[in-house]
């Protein structure tokens, strides 16, 4: 199995989760995602999360070693601008 590009997971996410906003920089192995979905209103950073991981269902565990990512609602990511608060990021291993 060779490893997934950033496009793949972009993709893999894009899927599962109504994005408004994905971006997913990564080497194959370690990736970083900013993710903007307006269904994480009201939601905690765990509930999120747990989301974007429904959403990778098994690649998650065969194809992706580590994750980080900034979950983020719409409004959330206006208010930050162009770059999202990295309070909000997990490394998930």
């Amino acid at each position: 199995m060779t490893d997934p590009t950033p496009e793949d997971v972009q993709r893999y996410i894009a899927q599962g989760l109504a994005c408004e906003h994905l971006q997913v920089e990564g080497d194959g192995r370690h990736f970083s995602a900013t993710i903007v979905a307006a269904e994480f209103d009201g939601l905690s950073r765990i509930k999120r999360h747990q989301r974007v991981y429904a959403a990778l269902g098994d690649r998650m565990r065969q194809q992706i070693h580590a994750l980080s990512m900034k979950t983020l609602t719409p409004a959330e990511f206006a208010a930050a601008g162009a770059s999202a608060p990295a309070a909000s990021a997990h490394t998930h291993h």
